[in-house]
């Protein structure tokens, strides 16, 4: 909206056209967002205690969650909220990349609210039965991945890029679609099963985005495409606009989930964060980036295959607890230690797939 109010103001007042650029726009689209979170935090905390839309807590978890019972959920609203209201403000939403990138994290917001709504109103922790959110997480992925494939004007755009090597590039045909499909899919419920502790999940999902951010910028910009020797995607630049939103609205909505959280984001928040990544990912032709810098979100999911699989086959559990970071409090770590400890491994990650722009 207000983009297409700056060009309009163009034509009386060329500095406006200040505005046509995407760094600043982005730096807009973070302050937005952040404000926007900022400004409604205290107001949704209040209406949902008012409306006693409290966490519970499963019966199996660590006896120190017990006292978070109650707590405000369905924070995810906030994220949302702000996220929307700032791309909207500054975002090209005629761009084929932004409608996906918008679609499907509201399609995943959605299906998180009908989880939250079940646990809320039906007391159960466990919520949407995993049947029918899978079902409703694959009808949206697949939905994406077709479009993305079908849309597709380059071959890069289906193209399987290594990072760290510039010579290995694979033409995935339609097997893209498959692997779209997964890492929209398992990107969502990663998310979603690290997001257990107090900001555990929020903050590194701001920096994976702040990083997936410059790749966008980058990969949509012809000139430090090339010098970078990464593939060009003509328009995939304007999704850096998005990721500045999830930035600011991670991090409006961390001053309140910060240790001890006055609110949690619930599975609007954590599904919709997850799928925004995993499609960001697939657009920026990064989904093996994704898969470094995500690596706390990758070690979370597969602490809980590994112990389901080996309670299955053998009767034994390899954790304490899973997901992982239930694992270290149950060993005697603080919360507190566990989150920062997670936090600064994601850090270490992301640079090491930022690394990946120039280790080619």
């Amino acid at each position: 909206m207000l983009l297409w109010l700056t060009n309009y103001l163009t034509q009386f007042d060329s500095g406006f056209g200040v505005f046509r650029y995407l760094t600043l726009r982005t730096i807009c689209s973070v302050l937005t967002s952040l404000f926007v979170s900022l400004m409604l935090g205290p107001y949704l905390i209040r209406h949902l205690t008012n409306k006693q839309i409290g966490q519970s807590i499963r019966d199996d978890g660590p006896k120190t969650h017990f006292e978070k019972t109650g707590t405000p959920t369905m924070g995810g609203l906030l994220i949302l909220i702000s996220i929307m209201l700032s791309t909207l403000c500054w975002m090209d939403v005629s761009n084929r990349y932004v409608l996906v990138v918008m679609l499907v994290t509201l399609l995943f917001g959605v299906i998180g609210l009908i989880d939250d709504y079940k646990k809320i109103i039906n007391n159960d922790p466990k919520g949407l039965s995993a049947k029918y959110k899978y079902t409703a997480q694959s009808i949206v992925g697949l939905g994406a991945a077709v479009y993305l494939y079908q849309s597709a004007v380059l071959p890069v755009e289906t193209q399987l890029i290594v990072p760290f090597f510039k010579a290995f590039v694979f033409d995935l045909g339609w097997l893209y679609i498959v692997l779209a499909y997964f890492v929209i899919v398992g990107s969502s419920n990663a998310v979603n099963l690290t997001d257990g502790l107090d900001g555990l999940a929020i903050l590194p999902t701001v920096m994976v985005a702040g990083a997936l951010a410059i790749f966008a910028y980058v990969t949509g910009h012809v000139r430090f495409a090339a010098y970078l020797g990464i593939p060009y995607v003509p328009g995939v630049g304007e999704v850096v606009i998005f990721c500045g939103a999830i930035v600011g609205s991670g991090l409006g909505f961390l001053w309140f989930n910060t240790y001890p959280a006055q609110v949690f984001m619930g599975d609007i928040g954590a599904l919709s964060l997850g799928a925004a990544l995993g499609v960001i990912a697939i657009v920026t032709r990064q989904e093996l980036v994704l898969f470094i810098m995500g690596g706390v979100f990758v070690m979370e999911t597969v602490s809980v295959i590994l112990q389901v699989g080996s309670y299955k086959l053998t009767g034994k559990r390899i954790f304490r607890m899973a997901p992982l970071h239930h694992h270290y409090e149950l060993k005697g770590w603080p919360e507190p230690r566990v989150i920062v400890r997670f936090w600064i491994i994601t850090v270490i990650l992301v640079l090491i797939g930022l690394a990946s722009l120039k280790i080619r």
